[in-house]
């Protein structure tokens, strides 16, 4: 996954004489929420702030676990009266934060955004954001940090969780009385061991789905049914008080979002929070800081304060169109204290305990009827495209660019995943979609890349139709046409599995003509351009580290194997990367009043570029490839065009937008006339 998405959950304090109040327990709060806000608002030093939503899981399966199990040994458990609690205490600062977020959308989120936006608030209703999340995790998906409503993710997996854990309970305390800390540890064990090995196959998954963190709140469940002895010596107490801390304060300093999480690292967040819970310390300096009043009061608005502060974050970013300075950071973190101060007292307050003037009925009544208002919203919004009708005409028109795309660029011709596109047995058999005409028996060429040439695509179907020739396309998101290529986790076997059945194919039918395309940059320097979409910023040096060695292996050793085989290669430069969102930034320029030339400085471009550049131009000399260059046809006089008769050139960053890519056919022109009349004088056409 490309950065770490907003998460955590904060469950209030029970009403007195169901648990005894910990105050202790508020100022773990405290010590889990300060971190994840220093990271979203991208304080330095809080790289593993993330961790907090771990720390949050286990907090709450001991308060569950201890609520019901009282009840049920009293006697007095009701799942209506329980229910009830849940829905005072996370319905009315949760609906209040879709209300106001759905205004804020409205003005500041373009369609597309706005469309996802949709999407997330209906399941965010249902409390089924995590799911939603986890299946949007796709190669086109909108940036994480583009998401209000990302953060409650979250809230889906413990309210997922409330539904199913008290039958849980119910049922082994009817027939398993006894056997209740052997049911929860084995279930413990089966989900940290899924998990575990998830965490290999599909990280999202892991990250996003209850079954995969399940063992985080079941943790704190068997503290709460006295699974291990309680320490009574006060020094034991602080100790492990302190180790707690220590193990959350190790995560939240040295853990990075660039590291395979949750699975096993997520133990030490998860164990410090266990510690601390379970430590019931008093009197030492960790208990005595965790029970300080700021810590106490920085924990009793914590719900609200993770509510509110993610989406402030989002909307200031969407205003400033950049990402958050250190100061401006720090300016959001203190709205977000006074926001969350607030609706902890004026949106939460009125609504808890038995003295609420809200009564049971009417809440219930009022819980289904904003339930059905956002998902009625949610699904207006999303099923009528983000409401571009929001935006001036001249506006629509040019936003209109960010769905200019080709057959090429979706399924069944595209491959976004394993799960669509054609399969490993159709590319073998050489079911793929077509290029130039219809007629012919036999492919002639074969274009073989990743997303970007599904973008470039168009430009070569149309030159193969004006000289009469056919050929294949087969391309897979972040997939570069080099067997055996080393890419980041988890892509390596992906790719491998679709590039060695291109591979075949070419073979097996002797295919003539085979047009490599790629994100070449992004592979040689291993990473993208700074901030890529709509934060970007060109004061920011590009990546230009050389990281190409697996990318000149595998070029060169099928640059050989081709050559032998006596197909001929073209190698197509990549186009210049844009950083920013076309559409959305010319739309944004026309509504400000500001210049549209908003594509980076030439020579910008030209130090990203130079590395793939130098790569491709040795390959194609020493194999006698030919190289096909799109840059003049975009960059002139030392300045790239981001606008053409009043439309972008690309439909985001950096994937040509399928109108200005077919006209690029001439470009491709003279190496399809000199293919077609080479196999028209040996015979094959």
């Amino acid at each position: 996954m490309a950065e770490r998405s907003a998460h955590l959950v904060a469950i209030s304090t029970p009403p007195h004489g169901e648990i005894s109040y910990r105050p202790d327990i508020d100022g773990l709060r405290a010590l889990a929420i300060l971190p994840v806000v220093f990271y979203h608002a991208g304080i330095p030093g809080f790289g593993g702030g993330f961790v907090g939503v771990d720390v949050f899981f286990v907090i709450s399966g001991f308060l569950m676990a201890s609520l019901i199990s009282g009840e049920l040994d009293r006697g007095t458990f009701s799942l209506t009266r329980f229910y009830e609690r849940r829905i005072r205490r996370i319905f009315p600062a949760l609906f209040a934060l879709l209300a106001a977020s759905s205004v804020a959308g409205w003005f500041l989120l373009m369609p597309a955004e706005f469309a996802y936006f949709g999407r997330s608030l209906k399941a965010a209703a249902l409390f089924a954001s995590n799911i939603q999340f986890e299946k949007e995790n796709g190669y086109f998906d909108i940036g994480a940090q583009m998401k209000p409503l990302l953060h409650t993710w979250s809230l889906a997996v413990e309210e997922q969780f409330y539904i199913l854990f008290p039958l849980l309970l119910l049922a082994v305390h009817r027939f398993a009385r006894r056997y209740a800390v052997l049911v929860l540890g084995a279930l413990l064990a089966v989900s940290f061991a899924a998990s575990t090995w998830m965490l290999f196959r599909s990280q999202a998954a892991t990250f996003y789905l209850l079954q995969f963190r399940a063992w985080e709140l079941l943790l704190g469940a068997l503290l709460a049914l006295n699974a291990v002895p309680r320490p009574w010596q006060p020094r034991t107490r602080a100790g492990l008080a302190f180790a707690g801390i220590l193990l959350i304060a190790v995560a939240v300093f040295t853990f990075s979002d660039r590291m395979l999480f949750p699975g096993p690292a997520a133990l030490l967040p998860c164990l410090g929070a266990a510690l601390v819970i379970h430590a019931r310390d008093e009197w030492s300096s960790a208990g005595k800081i965790l029970r300080s009043r700021p810590m106490i009061f920085v924990g009793l608005i914590s719900y609200s304060l993770y509510l509110w502060h993610w989406p402030i974050i989002v909307f200031t970013r969407e205003m400033t169109g950049r990402q958050l300075s250190v100061s401006q950071g720090g300016l959001v973190i203190a709205a977000s204290l006074v926001v969350a101060t607030v609706s902890w007292r004026f949106v939460e307050q009125p609504f808890r305990g038995h003295a609420s003037p809200v009564a049971r009925k009417p809440l219930f009544a009022g819980a289904v009827a904003v339930v059905m208002a956002a998902i009625s919203l949610g699904a207006y919004v999303a099923g009528n495209s983000g409401l571009p009708g929001r935006l001036a005409p001249d506006v629509q028109r040019v936003y209109a660019s960010t769905y200019d795309e080709s057959r090429f660029s979706l399924p069944p011709c595209f491959a976004d995943s394993d799960t669509d596109g054609p399969a490993v047995a159709d590319i073998r058999a050489g079911r793929l979609c077509k290029l130039g005409i219809e007629d012919a028996s036999k492919p002639s060429f074969l274009v073989w890349g990743d997303s970007h040439s599904g973008a470039m695509a168009p430009a070569i179907d149309a030159a193969a139709a004006q000289v009469g020739m056919q050929g294949l396309f087969a391309g897979h998101s972040s997939c570069p046409p080099l067997p055996g290529v080393q890419l980041k986790r988890g892509l390596t076997d992906r790719c491998g599995r679709f590039n060695e059945a291109v591979h075949d194919l070419i073979v097996s039918r002797h295919i003539p003509l085979v047009f490599l395309v790629a994100y070449w940059p992004k592979y040689v320097h291993d990473a993208e351009m700074p901030n890529q979409g709509p934060y970007f910023d060109p004061s920011v040096p590009p990546p230009v580290e050389d990281r190409s060695q697996s990318v000149v292996e595998t070029l060169d050793s099928l640059m050989a194997e081709l050559q032998r085989l006596g197909t001929k290669v073209v190698l197509v430069s990549d186009v210049p990367e844009m950083g920013r969102y076309m559409p959305e930034a010319v739309a944004k320029a026309m509504m400000e009043g500001a210049s549209t030339d908003v594509a980076p400085p030439f020579d910008y471009i030209e130090k990203r570029q130079a590395l793939s550049r130098s790569i491709l131009a040795r390959a194609a000399a020493q194999y006698g490839a030919s190289i096909i260059d799109p840059l003049p046809a975009i960059c002139h006089d030392e300045h790239c065009d981001a606008v053409r008769n009043g439309l972008p050139l690309y439909k985001d960053a950096d994937h040509l937008a399928a109108t200005f890519a077919k006209g690029l056919s001439a470009l491709y022109l003279p190496v399809m006339t000199d293919a077609h009349n080479r196999l028209a004088a040996a015979g094959v056409l």
